[in-house]
């Protein structure tokens, strides 16, 4: 008995433990920081992107190109694999055996990067989101700092990676659920007993953070329509084949068009990026001007019914943010995806008029955004507590199974596993990934 309390109590006072906690509880905390810079400073770009279309809409004929253009020059000058949302970069690294592999693509230079580039992306008006890069700087951060505390990488880097990860969704969105979820559902394919309280206090840590700066919110307000299953079953139905499928299909044609545009970027990364950013703008300008940016102001005002949007608004966001995504640019599809759900279900509501406009709204969000992520525990949990509605979990927990099965029938793999492929390439074969294989402080974890 003694022997156990001396152990306990070395374990308590212990140097490396402490120095191991105070290292990661600082990192979750910068986490939540980034997270909400970078959250206030899109919103300001989007705003002044707004006051630029108040002059003329015809200006982003000219402004989105030429702010493309010195994205796409930038990023492949200085912040190379900061491109696209950040995501595989994300899964890749965490299936990466070669630490400086990793290092490359979850540096703070390229963490930095990314946040600038995303927002330079937006001033210009791409159809994209910051929610996925969030992802990526949240797992650089933790990472870096890992390097800089110089913890052995062979039991630490995964966890930091994932926690990183995971608290980014969670500070970007302000739903730590989410960000569990997402982790394990998404970036890891597995759930790891190891792994789930590294997650666990990165995800409350950059979450308190995040809460204590922007104060407590719900990211598309608070919607609180119900839709009881038992008369809905048929709009559950269509939205999970329907949303489905669409969302399939974006991940599909975004997989094959990125195979196709990748030898012509390594040619020309300026000429694809001028092209993408006038078609981003041509969209724009036959939309009304609804499909630039993150699509947050669109989605919300669908949730809450407080506006209505043309019935194309869905395809023009689909077509804008595939666009975007191919121009090379650093940027998410989280929130272009969400918006674009939000249009689709907006859009079939029309087919069901008993039942309220916002429930199917909520519908088409899970539904398309399952098809494209193909993580359906994510897409019903982010968009609960999104909105701040527990009553329709049911209805959007059966919508995003049913999405699910109908996007693998278009897209049969998923997008990020997909796009995390070419940086995986990169590394040489190796025997034995780097797993860890002793845990020097389960306590953290």
């Amino acid at each position: 008995m003694l022997s156990a309390l001396q152990t306990g109590l070395n374990k308590l006072f212990c140097t490396t433990t402490w120095k191991v906690r105070l290292v990661f509880w600082f990192s979750a905390i910068l986490v939540g920081i980034a997270a909400t810079i970078f959250a206030l400073a899109s919103e300001h770009v989007h705003s002044l992107f707004k006051q630029i279309l108040a002059i003329s809409p015809y200006l982003p004929l000219i402004l989105t190109p030429l702010v493309l253009v010195l994205v796409a020059w930038l990023t492949r000058r200085f912040f190379p694999g900061a491109q696209g949302s950040g995501i595989p970069q994300t899964i890749a690294a965490i299936d990466m055996h070669d630490h400086g592999l990793r290092s490359a693509l979850l540096s703070l230079r390229i963490a930095i990067g990314k946040i600038l580039l995303t927002l330079l992306g937006l001033l210009g008006g791409a159809s994209i989101g910051r929610e996925g890069p969030t992802v990526h700087v949240g797992a650089g951060i933790m990472f870096s700092m890992g390097n800089l505390a110089r913890f052995p990488h062979h039991y630490m880097d995964r966890s930091l990676i994932l926690a990183g990860g995971a608290a980014g969704v969670a500070a970007a969105f302000n739903t730590p659920l989410a960000g569990i979820v997402f982790a394990i559902e998404e970036m890891s394919r597995s759930f790891e007993q190891r792994t789930s309280g590294t997650i666990l206090t990165a995800v409350v840590i950059a979450g308190i953070t995040a809460i204590a700066i922007q104060g407590p919110y719900t990211y598309f307000g608070v919607s609180s329509a119900t839709l009881p299953i038992s008369s809905s079953w048929l709009a559950v139905l269509v939205c999970g084949v329907l949303g489905g499928g669409l969302g399939g299909l974006f991940s599909r044609m975004l997989i094959h068009g990125t195979q196709w545009m990748n030898p012509l970027h390594m040619k020309y990364p300026l000429r694809i990026a001028a092209i993408c950013g006038l078609g981003i703008a041509a969209i724009g300008l036959l939309s009304g001007s609804t499909t630039y940016g993150t699509g947050y102001e669109e989605a919300r005002m669908l949730i809450t019914g407080s506006g209505n949007l043309d019935p194309a608004y869905p395809l023009m966001k689909f077509l804008a943010t595939i666009v975007s995504y191919l121009s090379g640019i650093p940027g998410g599809i989280f929130a272009p995806s969400l918006a674009t759900g939000a249009g689709v279900g907006a859009f079939l509501a029309e087919w069901f008029s008993t039942v309220p406009v916002e429930a199917i709204v909520l519908l088409g969000m899970v539904g398309y955004f399952t098809g494209v992520v193909q993580t359906p525990i994510t897409a019903f949990v982010i968009v609960m507590e999104m909105t701040g509605n527990h009553g329709m979990l049911l209805p959007l927990m059966l919508t995003a199974l049913i999405a699910q099965g109908t996007s693998r029938l278009v897209c049969p793999q998923p997008i990020y596993q997909v796009l995390a492929g070419p940086f995986l390439a990169k590394q040489a074969p190796a025997g034995t990934p780097d797993e860890p294989d002793e845990d020097p402080d389960k306590s953290v974890r």
